[in-house]
């Protein structure tokens, strides 16, 4: 089963192997326009993507960050300087003003 995201254009993207997703860690993807997608299955099994690229320091880190939950909310920790990032709508738990993109994700 093939893992799909949708970036801004609209078209579905193959991206990996769904059995290349290890739940509970992240893996990135490089996407046609050059950005990087940082790709998640937790342990029940949903699948989420978003921006790879941390706000705070640039790099491209947030699919080697932890995953772990708050008030109901699935998300990843950076593993720089630990901001928590919502995978469901991208934005920071710990700073109301920043966020990253969420791309919509499927199987096929």
């Amino acid at each position: 089963m093939k893992l799909e995201l949708s970036p801004a254009t609209g078209d579905w993207l193959p991206v990996c192997d769904m059995d290349a997703l290890t739940p509970g860690r992240g893996m990135a993807a490089l996407l046609p326009d050059g950005r990087q997608a940082a790709l998640f299955r937790d342990r029940s099994g949903r699948l989420y993507a978003i921006d790879n690229r941390d706000p705070f320091t640039g790099a491209q880190v947030l699919a080697r960050g932890l995953i772990g939950s708050a008030d109901g909310r699935t998300f990843v920790a950076s593993p720089l300087l630990k901001q928590r990032f919502d995978l469901e709508t991208g934005r920071c738990l710990d700073d109301d003003e920043v966020a990253v993109a969420v791309y919509p994700v499927r199987t096929a």
